[in-house]
């Protein structure tokens, strides 16, 4: 997520490619209708919440990680951390981090109202510091924060990720500006990101085409 995040008007994937694939995806619980509508409604950025598309695939990651720590950089108004907690096992729990107090807010207010409320923490400050504060291991982590940190973020969740622990990292693609450059800081920062992650020997990484990208990423097994 980032202010400074491509318009929505220059989608990676056809919208009506997209449409077809929400109808044919589970339905948003009403609480995430809720959250949604008032994100749109009440920031300046919308498009910065993951949607049910990409929400529908962490929580599914999450039902199949079944992780007992879930790391989030970048909780914007809780979309993500929300549709996350709907699959975490007994005993799972969230920690999601914000820098905007105002976009905390509106998390903290609907996580609250949720059945998952016991399930997830808001932090807000630096991500950062939240990282080097929390021993791990983390079972699965979510980065969506600002792009020029995505290196820094990495290489500090990295070394906490359990064994079988998954990194998920979003906007790789950059509404298709990794192929045509415009000399964005941004773009140079995720290009920048999406080589380092390639040519890292240590992990085994996917890059998928939802939405405006998400690569995948665990540690490599041994030979």
């Amino acid at each position: 997520m980032n202010p400074t995040k491509p318009s929505p008007m220059d989608p990676l994937v056809d919208p009506r490619l997209e449409t077809y694939a929400l109808e044919h995806s589970s339905a948003e619980a009403p609480h995430l209708v809720a959250l949604a509508a008032e994100t749109f409604e009440e920031t300046a950025v919308p498009q910065m919440m993951v949607g049910p598309l990409e929400g529908g695939l962490l929580a599914l990651l999450v039902a199949l990680v079944k992780p007992r720590l879930v790391l989030e950089i970048g909780a914007f108004t809780g979309y993500s951390a929300l549709s996350m907690a709907a699959e975490l096992p007994a005993q799972g729990r969230i920690i999601t981090c914000e820098l905007d107090e105002r976009h905390a807010e509106i998390a903290r207010r609907h996580i609250a109202a949720s059945p998952y409320a016991s399930s997830i923490e808001v932090r807000i400050g630096p991500a950062a510091e939240t990282i080097a504060g929390l021993e791990g291991p983390f079972d699965f982590v979510f980065i969506d924060a600002d792009k020029a940190g995505y290196i820094d973020y990495y290489e500090a969740v990295l070394p906490k990720l359990s064994p079988g622990g998954v990194i998920a990292v979003d906007n790789v693609c950059w509404s298709g500006k990794v192929i045509h450059p415009d000399g964005h800081p941004d773009t140079a920062a995720i290009l920048a990101f999406n080589d380092h992650v390639r040519d890292d020997h240590r992990v085994e990484k996917v890059m998928l085409t939802v939405r405006d990208g998400v690569t995948l990423i665990r540690h490599r097994r041994p030979a």
